[in-house]
């Protein structure tokens, strides 16, 4: 079987990879001069660093074992997590349950009971309890309003925005129960996966695994149009940057696009069908990333908690990794979910930077600007889904109504929260689905 896949990004490339192993020949076809998507990297002091950070939890088990059989194993190391929460003008641990009986601005009934809401998350298996009901208010409900206000709000907000109070309790269930398998014990620390030769080296040992096994990886081509005949998808019309655009006939095709990218790329689809994809909601992701000759905090992962900073999250690799990976420099993130209409997402890297540095003062007192070595400015469009209630109703199945035409994105990873374990997974699904189909055609 051919099989065209759109898309060079984790999902795309785990779904060609599964269809290699079973014998059938897919091509990647990805519009960017590289691979890896949402995970793609780029130089920082002669190493590779993502464009958005990335890391894995324990139950990431789906691109653990394919690192495992790319040979990546050894490099694949385990290390404990730095979590701060950055509120009423300090920064606070929040790596274990010990941390949270210690955090006075919450009374100490607040922070019992908060304490016991958490467990009962990690302990409930059933989902599906939690869909018809917004984390606003199942959380005002269960934890009250000050805990919620302190902990819960903002956390909603950095990832959602303004639409924070419309996104499901489901989501939320799945951050905390898939999060407490990063811990061996229960009251212990979380501990997170990294791949010391960055994602980058993961995705580049894909592309050299499809090809040896008879596939094919083309970057810099766009897909320009799906081609269905006969009632059913035949092939794909793509552009090689500087070439004339050609005609490609396939047994199947997979788009690992964003939906709305999906419906332009094949607007034959039923009406109600593009009329269920582009109501999703995406935001964006915007990073600002620093490249510093120190360290700005001793934390890895910084919430915070303060609406008067203008960015939602610190997230400071070199102290879940060596600075060494970057030649000694120290890297760090600052990140928000903007909608495309927002300022933050609108603005020049230098407009957003001069934004941002004002506020690093009151996150380490002692930051100056000529700690910054380099600075890179990211965007990636389509990063975060708006999860509502009753999700999962709204899912459009793999396979479209258009046979042996497939679509595979983030919006269809629920209850987990997207991210390249879920697209390793999917990728898979979906590559075993259309095989499945084409035997029994």
């Amino acid at each position: 079987m051919k099989v065209a896949i759109i898309g060079g990004g984790a999902l795309g490339l785990a779904a060609a990879y599964h269809l290699c192993l079973k014998g059938h020949k897919p091509e990647v076809f990805e519009v960017a001069p590289f691979l890896g998507g949402q995970a793609s990297t780029f130089e920082v002091g002669g190493g590779l660093l993502e464009k958005g950070y990335h890391h894995l939890f324990r139950s990431d088990t789906d691109i653990v074992d394919l690192i495992h059989q790319l040979g990546l194993g050894p490099k694949l190391h385990w290390i404990e997590s730095k979590v701060g929460l950055f509120h009423d003008g300090r920064i606070w641990n929040f790596a274990s349950p010990k941390d949270l009986l210690t955090f006075t601005p919450l009374s100490f009934i607040d922070r019992v009971r908060l304490g016991l809401v958490t467990l009962y998350l990690q302990k409930s298996k059933n989902w599906q309890r939690f869909e018809s009901i917004t984390a606003l208010e199942w959380l005002q409900k269960r934890v009250g309003r000050r805990p919620y206000e302190v902990i819960w709000e903002p956390m909603l907000r950095g990832k959602f925005g303004r639409h924070c109070d419309k996104v499901s309790m489901a989501w939320l269930w799945g951050k905390i129960y898939l999060r407490v398998a990063s811990r061996e014990r229960i009251w212990e620390k979380e501990k997170l996966g990294y791949p010391m030769g960055s994602f980058g080296e993961i995705f580049d040992a894909l592309d050299a695994e499809i090809k040896r096994m008879g596939g094919d990886v083309r970057l810099s081509t766009g897909v320009r149009r799906v081609i269905v005949e006969d009632d059913r998808a035949a092939g794909l019309e793509v552009q090689t940057r500087g070439s004339e655009p050609e005609t490609r006939r396939y047994d199947a095709v997979i788009a690992t696009t964003p939906s709305y990218v999906f419906t332009r790329l094949a607007p034959m689809l039923p009406q109600d069908y593009q009329q269920r994809l582009s109501n999703v909601t995406y935001l964006s992701a915007v990073l600002a990333i620093l490249v510093l000759d120190r360290p700005l905090t001793e934390k890895y992962w910084l919430n915070i908690a303060d609406r008067s900073i203008p960015f939602v999250g610190i997230i400071e690799q070199t102290n879940f990794v060596s600075p060494e990976l970057y030649g000694g420099n120290h890297v760090v993130y600052l990140t928000n979910y903007p909608a495309t209409d927002e300022p933050i997402y609108q603005m020049t890297p230098d407009e957003l930077l001069e934004e941002y540095l004002p506020h690093l003062s009151r996150i380490n007192p002692n930051f100056d600007r000529s700690w910054i070595v380099d600075y890179h400015h990211h965007k990636v469009d389509a990063a975060q889904p708006i999860i509502g209630v009753n999700y999962g109703q709204q899912i459009p199945d793999l396979r479209t109504p258009i046979p042996a035409l497939y679509l595979a994105n983030t919006t269809q990873i629920y209850p987990e929260d997207r991210g390249t374990n879920y697209s390793v997974k999917l990728g898979r699904k979906v590559a075993q689905l259309a095989m499945e189909d084409h035997g029994n055609r």
